[in-house]
């Protein structure tokens, strides 16, 4: 048996936001066919500890991903992912903190790619962590932007951050602020990556036209969208038994009668058949399930394992 380990660094070598975007595109599809086993994840130590698992029955392949998050420590995010086929005897382990990260981010660009508008050209992240960076990335791959404003309570991580992308991402202007509410105003999408127990915004200050990716609250106890944001919205969701498990912000409002549990479409059947007429706002709200975490680790196996 010959393992082979992948770092950051060759994890980014290998593979293209717009790689990964296809990839948990066609992730979610396949399992609206009904192509994965795919356990709710293990949550232990209240969020403390993840453990996330899915087998590809057409592949013979699986992925187990252990996780420990401490927000107060950094890297937050460490753990591994592992990689192996049925028939095979070499094995895949990489780093799993860059491999959420860029999972985290393609999800984000597949619910854009489907809901936002077709010319969308400006863009707010809320956050300045580690998973922030990949939702900008993401964001455009598949809706080239001219305006990019960086959101965080820090004012030198959300500049940092800012000019970082500016050197990396053909956008013309690139600024960063900390003043929420402002920076979501009149842009046509929103992507909320923070650990926040409470909404990040008014309902009333996301534009009627803009799209919402909301991608940081993934325990029941946090929550980063307003109710009414979602009762005036089309929601998509990740995964329907995973959101009704984690997702504070979805919670809530099933709670408070804001949303019902009929309007909550999942991602798979949203490609499939799409999402109807665009009247209005959209919201993907998305915990983070294994299928995303093995279309990442599939590219990375084809090349570093059969090259």
């Amino acid at each position: 048996m010959e393992i082979t380990t992948m770092g950051p660094a060759e994890i980014r070598e290998l593979i293209s936001m717009r790689d990964a975007v296809d990839a948990v595109r066609e992730g979610f599809l396949a399992l609206h066919r009904g192509e994965f086993e795919m356990p709710t994840r293990t949550v232990l130590r209240d969020g403390g500890f993840l453990v996330m698992s899915v087998h590809h029955r057409p592949s013979s392949s699986a992925m187990i991903k252990t996780l420990s998050l401490n927000f107060d420590r950094s890297p937050a995010i460490v753990g591994t992912v592992t990689w192996s086929e049925f028939g095979h005897t070499d094995h895949l382990v990489a780093d799993a903190m860059e491999l959420t990260r860029i999972r985290t981010g393609a999800v984000s660009g597949v619910a854009t790619d489907l809901m936002a508008p077709p010319e969308a050209a400006t863009c707010t992240v809320i956050g300045a962590g580690g998973q922030a960076a990949d939702q900008a990335r993401a964001v455009q791959a598949v809706r080239p932007l001219s305006r990019l404003h960086i959101v965080s309570r820090n004012s030198d991580k959300a500049e940092a951050l800012a000019a970082r992308l500016r050197e990396e991402l053909p956008i013309a202007d690139v600024t960063s602020g900390t003043d929420v509410e402002k920076g979501v105003r009149d842009v046509d999408v929103v992507c909320c990556a923070t650990t926040s127990t409470t909404p990040l915004f008014p309902a009333d200050a996301i534009a009627a036209h803009t799209h919402v990716n909301a991608i940081g609250a993934f325990r029941p106890t946090m929550r980063e969208l307003p109710d009414e944001l979602l009762t005036d919205s089309v929601v998509v969701i990740d995964e329907l038994e995973a959101i009704l498990e984690e997702a504070g912000d979805v919670l809530h409002a099933l709670d408070a009668g804001a949303v019902t549990r009929d309007r909550l479409v999942e991602l798979g059947p949203a490609l499939a058949d799409g999402i109807g007429p665009r009247t209005g706002r959209t919201v993907f709200k998305s915990v983070g399930v294994a299928l995303q975490d093995w279309a990442i680790a599939r590219i990375l196996a084809d090349r570093a394992l059969r090259r």
